[in-house]
């Protein structure tokens, strides 16, 4: 949501969800709010502006930002929490940093990230509301995902993702403000 005093406004659709709910309703509304703050900051955004990167050396970049979110997304839900055999979407053993590589000034680029990210998170939310309970374990071994090399509760994970999603959203304010000088709220 962009404003021309960059203060909240009645019309932003993140503030109008669901409030006092219990913890799993109040880390999906988190998640949703967070995501959906994604989408706004690349509106209007063509190929080009959103295949631009930050500054040199980095290979940052909002579409950049938009495949790495749907690659965590992918690993945290699908791969960690459901234990699906799913394959990385842009990364590999060869690219490890492929979600930022390939994100070249290319629509179907854009869209093929947009459609990889909002099928994630599609996917995550699902799992999120049909999930028995937030106490269940999961085992990351290989500390890919923040539990210090062993079980890790699916709260954690959620909460993962959310400091996930708190940490990039910073690099997108300031990418966008670099693009076309908005800010937002």
């Amino acid at each position: 949501m962009f404003t021309a005093d960059g203060r909240p406004s009645a019309d932003d659709p993140r503030e109008n969800g669901p409030t006092m709910g219990d913890e799993r309703a109040t880390l999906i509304e988190t998640l949703r709010c967070a995501r959906l703050t994604l989408e706004m900051k690349c509106e209007g955004l063509d190929a080009e502006a959103m295949a631009r990167r930050s500054v040199e050396p980095s290979t940052m970049s909002l579409l950049g930002l938009v495949r790495h979110l749907a690659e965590v997304e992918r690993a945290t839900f699908r791969v960690l929490m459901a234990g699906q055999d799913a394959p990385k979407l842009f990364t590999g053993e060869t690219d490890r940093d492929g979600d930022f590589d390939g994100a070249v000034a290319d629509p179907r680029v854009v869209a093929e990230a947009w459609a990889a990210w909002r099928a994630e998170a599609d996917f995550a939310t699902r799992f999120l509301t049909e999930l028995p309970s937030l106490d269940d374990t999961v085992d990351d071994p290989d500390n890919l995902h923040g539990s210090g090399g062993g079980q890790m509760s699916m709260r954690e994970a959620v909460i993962g993702m959310v400091w996930e999603y708190g940490r990039h959203l910073g690099h997108v304010d300031l990418l966008r403000e670099r693009i076309d000088g908005r800010i937002g709220q």
